[in-house]
């Protein structure tokens, strides 16, 4: 198991008492982890140190702001090359198959693109699985720490470290093309609402085997390049 997936899982999920409480244990794993070194493993004390650090209704409400209330640092991994497009459904429908395959259930509620949820699945497959199913993701990764970076967040430390330890190096172009997307305000609630107001997305069969697994997955990433098809007015 990659303990360093299961560290940075936690460290960009919602943050709670738990999470404050368990900094030791979180610090005690970061020093055993082989993944990191010890530039790496520093990034990750420093984000483990500055959540536990803050009152827990200020490390969630900066959570919220950044993560939440800010559509272009989403942790939803399929924002990021499908937006509002038919493909994202189709994406999440096949992600989720993927995790059910290996006996890796999500509750109802859960999006499988859910960065934190993703990295949990990673952190569990072997070492050449795991660095596929990461490579495909590296762009995106990139361009959120440097969205990060800009805001001065400690939490581009989790994606420093992400990066150190993929072995893919993320394209630029690709990069830039996410980059492109204009920044939001997470104040402007009334525009948030109009971006987050969506029909839910319906998980479900209608696949065969060859459209699963890590292959769709990159399959998937790539066709946020083609333009999103038209609806179809009745």
């Amino acid at each position: 198991m990659a303990n360093a997936l299961k560290i940075i899982s936690t460290l960009l999920s919602y943050p709670s008492k738990e999470l404050k409480e368990a900094a030791f244990e979180l610090k005690a794993a970061v020093l055993d982890d082989g993944l990191t070194g010890d530039a790496e493993k520093a990034l990750l004390n420093q984000l483990i140190d500055d959540i536990a650090s803050r009152d827990v209704y200020e490390a969630q409400e900066r959570y919220v702001e950044l993560f939440d209330r800010t559509r272009t640092l989403s942790l939803h991994l399929f924002e990021h090359v499908h937006g509002e497009s038919r493909d994202r459904g189709q994406a999440m429908v096949d992600l989720k198959q993927m995790y059910q395959d290996q006996g890796f259930d999500l509750a109802v509620t859960d999006l499988p693109d859910y960065l934190p949820m993703f990295l949990e699945f990673a952190s569990i497959q072997i070492e050449q699985e795991r660095e596929e199913l990461l490579g495909q993701t590296v762009h995106i990764l990139a361009a959120l720490r440097t969205r990060l970076e800009k805001k001065n967040s400690i939490y581009a430390n989790a994606f420093k470290v992400l990066e150190s330890i993929i072995a893919t190096q993320a394209d630029p172009e690709i990069v830039e093309e996410i980059l492109a997307e204009p920044t939001d305000d997470p104040n402007d609630l009334e525009a948030l609402d109009a971006v987050w107001e969506e029909e839910a997305v319906r998980f479900g069969g209608g696949m065969g085997e060859e459209d699963c697994g890590p292959d769709r997955l990159s399959r998937q990433m790539r066709a946020a390049k083609r333009p999103a098809p038209q609806p179809t007015i009745q």
